[in-house]
């Protein structure tokens, strides 16, 4: 039986139960998964009280960064970009890695945006970081906008071959000549931000709650498409389900169901 929940602190808005328990039930599969708050610094003792029946957990923020300290293993993927949003026993000791870059990955690739040219990324967290790491090919050029010199060293790391470049949120004129603009900041920071007069660029918003959100209906009647956050998030659960049940599935039909009920859900 899969024993599984998605972790993070707050949590009781999370569709992950929804949908993980949505496909487990499609594949039939015996399987239950909650939401359990865990505030951030005690993933390290939740854990600790967990028996040996728990298959794994989803983690969202603010413990992604706290998985990679905690794991027996981290795979190559989730230290580059000092993320984990899955933890899965294996043998006896918990690995950690990321889905969130899979998801970005899938989710443009299903829109069927290339990935290719200036790539813009609001906000330089966890997740930012993700969309980074899809983002990192030959030929990108990738331009974070973020606020804190903080966290410029962790972006740095989760690039490798795209030229890689920061400016403030007082240079946002940056989004006029983007090919592609990822946001990964909070619910309501982009609420007032200046977008160009018309665009013809995607613009991925990890969000999903409240949707639409006032930058995603502005840059779509600019001329740009959008893509929301359930994409994100249906993607990389399709990974971790596939993780956590060790069976294969018709992604591409488990996807479908999957946005059914989560737009359901969210009505």
């Amino acid at each position: 039986m899969i024993k599984a929940a998605v972790l993070g602190s707050p949590i009781s808005h999370s569709l992950s139960p929804l949908l993980h328990s949505t496909a487990y039930a499609q594949m039939g599969l015996k399987a239950s998964y909650e939401a359990i708050e865990v505030k951030a610094d005690t993933l390290a003792q939740f854990m600790g009280e967990r028996d040996e029946t728990w298959t794994g957990f989803s983690l969202t923020m603010p413990l992604k960064e706290e998985a990679i300290a905690y794991a027996d293993h981290v795979d190559d993927l989730a230290k580059r970009i000092n993320s984990a949003n899955t933890l899965y026993r294996k043998a006896g000791q918990w690995h950690a890695t990321s889905t969130d870059v899979i998801g970005f990955t899938n989710a443009l690739k299903m829109h069927n945006v290339e990935v290719k040219g200036h790539v813009v990324i609001l906000g330089a967290g966890a997740t930012a970081r993700a969309a980074a790491a899809a983002c990192d090919n030959s030929s990108t050029q990738i331009t974070v906008i973020n606020r804190s010199l903080a966290r410029v060293q962790a972006m740095s790391d989760a690039v490798i071959e795209s030229e890689l470049s920061f400016l403030n949120w007082d240079d946002l004129s940056v989004l006029a000549d983007a090919d592609l603009v990822i946001s990964t900041a909070p619910a309501g920071v982009t609420d007032s931000i200046d977008l160009p007069a018309k665009t013809s660029a995607p613009y991925f918003e990890a969000l999903y709650k409240p949707w639409p959100t006032p930058a995603s209906s502005l840059w779509a009647s600019r001329g740009g498409s959008v893509i929301d956050g359930l994409d994100l998030l249906i993607h990389q659960a399709l990974a971790q389900i596939a993780i956590f049940s060790g069976t294969a599935f018709d992604s591409a039909l488990m996807y479908a169901k999957l946005r059914e009920v989560g737009l359901a859900a969210l009505k």
